[in-house]
């Protein structure tokens, strides 16, 4: 098994410290990137994005047995089988113990690997160019692409950049809001296929994050579940109560303005976002629609405060709303779609 260089008798990898040579610090990113747990970045610097990466790893060899949050299927293997008792804090310091742990997991073929690309900027083309070839009878592709446009710029692979030698797959992580290196959840490439446990399967990387086409076909599944499921459904979690409120009481989601066999059937939706009237959202005042109790607001994820941007009501469909249940529901979900909505408008 390869020799890894931070794996060395004595040394001690942490923020603010100087002990480490670049190349040791580079090659531990590198490693924590591959095992799922750096968000990115392989640059040679020991911040406080490689710290948390280090705690969240230190949380799982304590704590993930390999169960899913979500119901989703429980992982390959269980993280915290890795420790044998070589962890017992969560403190964001790499010491030789945990270094053995991470080579044990480096070396076990059971362990699925985050993919990466040889050439990272080749393979993003070639996505952008399977996007732009695409076609749906039931589905608004020109939605899907800015739905990709917000969750990864419409990048699969990171793209390295000056020192930064990242070029695995776009991965979003979802936190625990008291404790920020407990990852709940990851989104993997273009469309962010979401997993609740960790680390994914072998079939899982191969079908969507390796194979492109498999992560878009899960992006379009789920789009067309929300509008035929969640959009003009029954109160409580089935329904776009925005919807509702902008005065659509249609029982059927309208998919398109254009019949099947006009051209701009689920194509011209950008030309619709460019022409619907615009709006100005402020934060802590712009209520979810008319008569709701919320307004939007700042979050760690979203500003909060948008402009022009187009208005979800004056669309002649109901993708607007299925792509605000995309992201799931409350302030984070109306922010999403004010944001999708404007790079709709821009595609």
């Amino acid at each position: 098994m390869p020799t890894r260089t931070y794996n060395k008798s004595g040394l001690i990898l942490k923020r603010g410290s100087s002990s480490a040579s670049k190349m040791q610090i580079k090659d531990l990113q590198r490693d924590l990137r591959q095992l799922g747990y750096l968000y990115r970045w392989i640059d040679s610097g020991f911040g406080l994005g490689t710290e948390r990466a280090v705690k969240a790893l230190q949380y799982d060899l304590l704590n993930n047995q390999g169960q899913s949050t979500r119901n989703d299927g429980e992982a390959p293997v269980a993280v915290a089988d890795y420790n044998q008792g070589r962890v017992t804090d969560v403190n964001g310091i790499v010491n030789q113990n945990l270094v053995q742990c991470i080579s044990d997991m480096l070396d076990d073929a059971k362990y699925p690997k985050l993919p990466f690309a040889e050439n990272p900027q080749e393979a993003n083309d070639e996505v952008i160019q399977q996007l732009d070839a695409l076609r749906s009878s039931q589905v608004s592709i020109p939605f899907l692409k800015a739905i990709f446009k917000q969750e990864s710029n419409l990048k699969h692979f990171y793209v390295p950049r000056g020192r930064d030698d990242d070029s695995y797959i776009v991965v979003g992580m979802d936190i625990n809001a008291g404790e920020k290196h407990v990852i709940t959840s990851r989104g993997y490439g273009l469309g962010q296929f979401t997993l609740f446990h960790h680390p994914p399967t072998k079939s899982e990387i191969k079908n969507f994050m390796v194979a492109i086409e498999g992560n878009i076909s899960k992006a379009i599944a789920e789009l067309k579940d929300k509008f035929e499921n969640f959009v003009t459904g029954p109160p409580g979690g089935r329904r776009a109560d925005d919807r509702f409120a902008d005065g659509r009481t249609r029982k059927e989601p309208i998919i398109c303005q254009y019949d099947e066999n006009d051209s701009r059937h689920l194509t011209d939706c950008k030309n619709c976002a460019q022409n619907v009237n615009k709006q100005n959202i402020v934060a802590d005042k712009t209520p979810y629609y008319k008569g709701s109790k919320n307004k939007f607001q700042k979050t760690k994820y979203h500003e909060g405060s948008f402009e022009d941007v187009p208005a979800r009501k004056d669309f002649p469909c109901d993708w607007p709303y299925a792509m605000r249940r995309y992201n799931g529901s409350g302030v984070n979900s109306y922010n999403y779609q004010a944001r999708v909505l404007k790079r709709l408008a821009n595609l």
